[in-house]
């Protein structure tokens, strides 16, 4: 059990470090309130689950080991961080545009945020050499290596949304400061940079 709480401690550190999920769920509180922060955060976590599921069955590690399949990953990835980061300064731009208030707009926000918190995510090769490189060295001597494996995934999950969670409702909570057009332009456009940086990072990364 020792392995597992300093794998708690240490995932703890590593997912309040922003990352370019941070980014998009800063970015589409801000632009769809907290139920918009909520859903891009649950898109995220799904992302990570899928990750854990493929680890656990030795699929990622397949993707890392082939070259050519880390590489579609990869480019398809960081295409779709660079496109969300383009899209996010190009955002800024945007003057005098009309929010209406119904639930089908409502309903296809929701979906959208969801969407990109998915794709960000179960899009990064990054993440499937995380879980192949982080979760192994925590692993017990001599227990099932099997359900360790999916547990402390899940775990991670959770943790991560646990996190999503209190950061969107601090987010939420200074929503009036938030919603100044000033600071929404800054917050757009700095997202849109740590996107456009992550993306571009993530393509130029090596295989390892």
């Amino acid at each position: 059990m020792g392995n597992f709480y300093l794998f708690l401690l240490m995932s703890i550190v590593l997912i309040i470090l922003p990352g370019p999920d941070t980014g998009l769920v800063t970015q589409n509180t801000i632009a769809q309130g907290r139920r918009g922060g909520v859903q891009t955060a649950l898109g995220s976590i799904s992302g990570v689950i899928i990750h854990t599921l493929v680890a656990v069955v030795g699929l990622s590690a397949i993707i890392v080991k082939s070259a050519f399949l880390f590489s579609i990953f990869k480019y398809v990835g960081a295409f779709y961080l660079i496109y969300l980061g383009i899209m996010s300064l190009w955002a800024i731009k945007k003057k005098g545009i009309a929010i209406e208030d119904n639930k089908s707009e409502k309903k296809n926000a929701s979906l959208s945020a969801f969407r990109q918190g998915f794709l960000t995510n179960v899009l990064n090769p990054k993440v499937a050499v995380f879980f192949l490189t982080f979760l192994p060295q925590f692993l017990e001597p001599g227990s099932n290596t099997f359900l360790q494996f999916l547990i402390m995934g899940l775990t991670y999950a959770a943790l991560t949304l646990i996190w999503f969670l209190m950061y969107v409702y601090l987010i939420h909570s200074i929503n009036v400061w938030m919603k100044k057009p000033s600071v929404q332009r800054a917050i757009q456009g700095i997202s849109g940079i740590v996107l456009l940086s992550f993306g571009i990072k993530l393509a130029l990364e090596r295989r390892p």
